[in-house]
């Protein structure tokens, strides 16, 4: 009976993982396509600067600590998980083998130091996600109060706090389960050989207290019922991490690799305009091209019209609010906020990539620009690049609106007339104002007449 039992564990076991690495495997596929939307753009430039750059930004989490408390209780929510999770390795072999604790009879006393390490971080991180809890919803801080935080994005920053120290709970209630079983083996052989003994693990010993009245077979079932849930809670997690904003604890990495190296709020030429440019300045005719290209978008109207490294960025969004807490027209009263500048483009990323798996020509005549972001906040941006000194993960909403604004002001001619007239005087009188370069200085010789 228990040999049948052993096998049907392994067999359900494999088919949960096959179940999840399928799931994930099309996600990723998804998101990979929906990121390709985008059009080229070459990031692989100073390869060691880049991954520099990654180090400290992605795994050091350098800008995290421009707010020490906070981040250092992000680092111990970021490091926590991953070290705890270091157990799978044994829970995945454990259900692939149909064996229990398959390291400690090799690490002995080593092997209790770890667990109960693992159960330290454990209890650091399950502290952290209820502060993080407090500071959302009764402290309520105010830049997780703003209106594009209101309905799934408020839930989805909840839920995952919630998920994780659940998670947690699992964890110490199998182990304090095991605990407690490695005590009985005299009630019975399976016990015995199933339940090695580790010692005690101290982490999980509140809850050793409490299960202590259970009789063996209760125990038996709480822990195999908390190893399986780990074990889904586990998988669930990363499944459910490809649709939340949580994506950045994998896309911060290739995202600060492939960040711009360049000075924050150097635009780049188009290059159709600088080739006018460059033969009206030369007075020479232009040459004749037998098959002319047709000239697309200026800037950028939809998604299409973005490159795949701001789509990136919009993947890679944690939604912290640190680019909106910082930004001058936000914090005038202005609508625009540069972290729903990213949701918005990710919003529209996703319902187009979902739409043309179905049909490639699909066209639902919306557009990021006035469908989702709208000509008034694209007008507030004073592109002072504060919000991309804040984030986090090198994400650079200022392109994307400039890539916005380019599209207003060239494809639509859709600016103020006070800003036409800024341009108009910049292009003639190479200055915002409205006289000739010769007059520039006549203010000195007005002073040198007055001395």
């Amino acid at each position: 009976m228990e040999t049948f039992i052993t096998i049907f564990q392994q067999i359900l076991f494999l088919g949960v993982m096959g179940g999840a690495v399928y799931f994930i495997t099309q996600r990723v596929k998804e998101i990979r396509n929906n990121i390709l939307l985008g059009k080229s753009i070459d990031r692989t430039d100073k390869p060691t600067e880049r991954r520099n750059n990654m180090i400290l930004i992605a795994f050091g989490q350098k800008r995290m600590f421009d707010r020490p408390f906070v981040g250092l209780l992000h680092l111990i929510v970021y490091v926590g998980f991953l070290l705890v999770n270091v157990e799978l390795l044994e829970i995945l072999l454990d259900g692939i083998l149909g064996t229990h604790r398959l390291f400690a009879p090799y690490l002995g006393g080593f092997y209790t130091f770890l667990i109960n390490f693992f159960e330290l971080t454990a209890w650091l991180v399950v502290i952290a996600c209820s502060f993080f809890l407090i500071r959302r919803n009764i402290i309520k801080i105010p830049r997780f109060q703003s209106p594009e935080m209101k309905g799934w994005a408020e839930k989805d920053g909840n839920l995952i706090l919630i998920f994780e120290i659940t998670l947690m709970f699992f964890l110490f209630t199998m182990n304090a389960a095991d605990t407690i079983l490695q005590t009985r083996g005299a009630e019975s052989v399976y016990v015995t050989e199933h339940y090695l003994q580790t010692g005690t693990f101290f982490g999980s010993l509140p809850f050793t207290f409490l299960y202590q009245g259970l009789g063996t077979t209760a125990l038996i079932l709480l822990e195999r019922v908390a190893w399986w849930i780990h074990l889904f809670g586990i998988l669930g997690f990363t499944i459910y991490v490809t649709y939340s904003k949580h994506l950045h604890i994998i896309l911060a990495f290739p995202n600060t690799y492939f960040a711009n190296l360049e000075p924050s709020g150097k635009l780049n030429n188009l290059e159709s305009v600088q080739k006018e440019v460059q033969i009206m300045m030369s007075g020479e005719e232009p040459p004749m091209d037998e098959n002319p290209e047709e000239i697309g978008t200026f800037g950028a109207k939809d998604i299409q019209d973005l490159t795949w490294k701001n789509l990136l960025d919009a993947y890679t969004c944690t939604e912290c609010g640190r680019c909106t807490s910082v930004c001058p027209a936000n914090l005038t009263g202005k609508k625009l906020s540069p972290r729903k500048i990213m949701m918005d483009t990710r919003d529209r990323m996703e319902q187009i990539g979902k739409q043309k798996t179905i049909d490639p020509n699909f066209d639902d005549e919306k557009n990021l620009y006035g469908d989702y972001i709208t000509k008034e906040e694209i007008l507030a941006c004073t592109t002072c690049n504060a919000c991309t000194e804040a984030c986090p993960v090198n994400i650079e909403p200022v392109d994307i609106i400039m890539q916005l604004r380019r599209y207003m002001a060239l494809d639509e001619s859709d600016l103020p007339s006070s800003w036409n007239t800024m341009l108009a005087n910049t292009e003639n009188n190479f200055a915002p104002w409205a006289f000739s370069p010769t007059d520039r200085f006549n203010w000195a010789e007005e002073l040198q007449t007055q001395n």
